[in-house]
């Protein structure tokens, strides 16, 4: 397995099984190890998105968002070039694990934890590939408290196919596996205290993708 070193740019995508790009986002190696990769960004970095899921952003219309794995169902979308903003990104995942466990950051600390679930990694040249699957556990600060986030979403792609009975399977186990975790306090969440100080280090320059946006593109912001 390739080891990327601490600083390096890399592109998490996430690639439907009909292999097209949904998404790309640039990020910073903070560790790669045996157990878990690490890597973080900050408001800056740069992003690819659906163009329907960033005018769903941009206008603040949730129901956008429906029209978006629509458009993937059908296998018909358009990439934007987009900016993370508002907060600064630490990923934990796991190399087998069918979930990575985020953690955002405003000027205040530690805004939430927040476990996103998704296919487990597969590495590239520049990066690793994995796929939303839409359904998210966004856990408080402290760990005190708990909710799930986009069940509606979830069961909207569960019924256009694009989450299978299999990847529902392996969701459901996931969903044991992150609140095991979360109760037994492993994971990143045996060290909160450590990664609730964590900031993202001024030196490091937002991480950019391996091509420029074109010329005349339209920049949208995105974020955490």
């Amino acid at each position: 397995m390739r080891t990327f070193e601490t600083g390096q740019t890399v592109v998490r995508r996430d690639v439907h099984r009909c292999g097209r790009v949904w998404s790309e986002h640039a990020l910073r190696i903070v560790a790669d190890t045996s157990e878990a990769l690490v890597a973080a960004c900050p408001p800056g970095a740069e992003t690819r998105w659906p163009a329907l899921y960033v005018k769903a952003r941009a206008d603040g219309v949730r129901a956008v968002r429906t029209e978006a794995f629509d458009a993937m169902a059908s296998g018909v979308w358009e990439l934007a070039a987009a900016v993370w903003q508002e907060t600064e990104l630490l990923l934990w995942k796991p190399p087998a694990a069918w979930f990575s466990v985020n953690a955002f950051y405003t000027v205040g600390g530690l805004r939430n934890w927040y476990v996103n679930f998704e296919h487990p990694t597969v590495r590239t040249g520049d990066g690793f590939d994995t796929f939303d699957l839409a359904v998210d556990l966004v856990v408080a600060p402290d760990l005190s408290s708990w909710q799930w986030k986009d069940e509606d979403e979830y069961a909207h792609v569960r019924r256009l196919g694009i989450v299978t009975d299999t990847e529902h399977r392996a969701v459901d186990a996931a969903r044991d596996q992150a609140l095991a975790m979360l109760e037994e306090r492993s994971g990143p969440f045996a060290d909160a205290d450590s990664w609730s100080a964590w900031r993202w280090n001024p030196a490091w320059p937002a991480p950019t993708l391996p091509r420029p946006v074109a010329a005349g593109q339209k920049v949208a912001p995105t974020g955490g």
